[in-house]
């Protein structure tokens, strides 16, 4: 797998971190976006100590202009992540549960938007540049969730945008494999990082940061459209939705997981990369 040009959005934290630790290496040029400038030039410093050439941006993945210019003026791309995303549960009333507006808005503009922005510039750089000798012009991978598989009450507009960027990322893979181009959606399950840090509940299947991003470079080099762990998780996920929706509910309402006020808002200027069901 070629990866001597690689861009990864919510590269401050989370996922998007580590992907650019484990990829940092002489000879790799590293294009890292974020919004906290701070946490980004860490990052940056880390990746340049272990040989990389790494370039920082501090980019708003919401911005279609200014993530257009960058990506298409940053080169032949060999990879591209696109991690950046928020997560909020519901909050209580006094009638229901439910999310304010700008909640919503802000999911859907960030975990959908946001990676529409970083993937479809990618796919214009990809598409003008020449097929490498295993016939692959470049690679895509966007994250997804486990939360994409259900309707969990707890956490709709995160299920819904999630469910949005999978099945975005498999159906348009399924044509750009024509061309040449790799697409990846990654399933994950509760990883450690800092935005599950805040989630006020038992997380099952917790995965390390370290294992997830090995899963992830593993499925995308062997060229996998979805990428999901633990297995388990995604499957027993897949199986709740299969289930008339009153006795998923059912059970979904008994779940400490997620429910009214378990799940902090991860603001954008925290650039966490997506890692919670």
């Amino acid at each position: 797998m070629k990866q001597d040009s690689i861009l990864i959005t919510g590269a401050s934290s989370g996922i998007g971190r580590g992907l650019a630790l484990a990829l940092a290496r002489p000879g790799r040029t590293l294009h890292l976006g974020g919004r906290n400038a701070d946490a980004l030039r860490d990052v940056a410093t880390r990746c340049i100590a272990r040989g990389a050439d790494a370039r920082m941006q501090v980019r708003d993945v919401r911005d279609q202009a200014g993530m257009e210019q960058w990506i298409g003026t940053a080169g032949p791309l060999d990879l591209v992540f696109a991690c950046a995303g928020i997560t909020a549960s519901t909050r209580g009333g006094d009638d229901a549960p439910h999310e304010p507006d700008a909640q919503v808005r802000r999911m859907f503009a960030t975990n959908v938007d946001g990676v529409l922005n970083t993937v479809l510039p990618a796919l214009h750089v990809m598409r003008a540049q020449p097929r490498g000798s295993d016939g692959v012009r470049g690679r895509i991978c966007a994250m997804s969730s486990v939360a994409g598989l259900v309707s969990f009450p707890g956490t709709p507009s995160y299920c819904a945008s999630k469910a949005a960027v999978d099945r975005f990322m498999v159906a348009t893979g399924a044509n750009m494999k024509r061309a040449g181009i790799v697409m990846s959606s990654v399933c994950c399950g509760f990883v450690a990082t800092p935005m599950t840090a805040q989630n006020d509940f038992h997380m099952p299947g917790l995965t390390q940061t370290g294992d997830a991003v090995r899963a992830i470079l593993s499925g995308v080099a062997r060229g996998r459209r979805r990428i999901a762990f633990p297995w388990w998780l995604a499957a027993g996920s897949r199986f709740m939705d299969l289930l008339p929706i009153r006795v998923a509910e059912y059970y979904y309402y008994r779940q400490p997981a997620g429910q009214a006020g378990t799940m902090a808002e991860t603001g954008l200027s925290a650039d966490h990369a997506t890692s919670s069901t």
